[in-house]
């Protein structure tokens, strides 16, 4: 972990933060402008309900710079979690200083010591080559499965 980046997992004291992050998320990565509304009811949903997920803050000289979320994906071929890593935001003054790197090796302890937890996963927008060599750098590898969805009410 980078020495001056203190990871914890976040309060609802971080709401609006969080909610402002994936904002800019959204904006910067697909060009959708989010809801705040409902993107403040979504992070309130998992901040007060951790069978939903949980979010992990970074924080930089007691400001918090960057975030993800983890969320579950039960399988039944391995009796276990995979953790997927989600809402990623690193302000942008702040990217290449090691925040997401320790976001990562801190989900990645934790993950790593608990027997109902058997991968870690995440999704990328396929253009997003920068963020899919950081994931490299941090020993994930792509996997053969292609993603398919089907929105609803959205």
């Amino acid at each position: 972990m980078s020495a001056n980046v203190v990871v914890r997992q976040a309060t609802s004291h971080d709401a609006s933060v969080i909610a402002r992050f994936n904002a800019l998320m959204g904006d910067e990565t697909e060009g959708k402008q989010l809801d705040g509304a409902i993107l403040e009811k979504g992070v309130n949903a998992i901040l007060t309900d951790a069978s939903k997920g949980v979010y992990y803050v970074a924080e930089m000289n007691g400001l918090v710079v960057g975030q993800l979320m983890i969320t579950y994906e039960w399988s039944d071929w391995r009796n276990a979690n995979f953790w997927w890593i989600q809402s990623v935001y690193v302000e942008k003054e702040f990217r290449e200083l090691g925040v997401f790197k320790s976001l990562f090796e801190h989900v990645r302890s934790l993950a790593e010591s608990r027997s109902d937890v058997c991968g870690i996963r995440l999704y990328v927008e396929k253009g997003n080559e920068r963020a899919q060599k950081a994931y490299e750098r941090l020993g994930m590898s792509r996997s053969h499965y292609e993603m398919f969805e089907l929105e609803l009410n959205g």
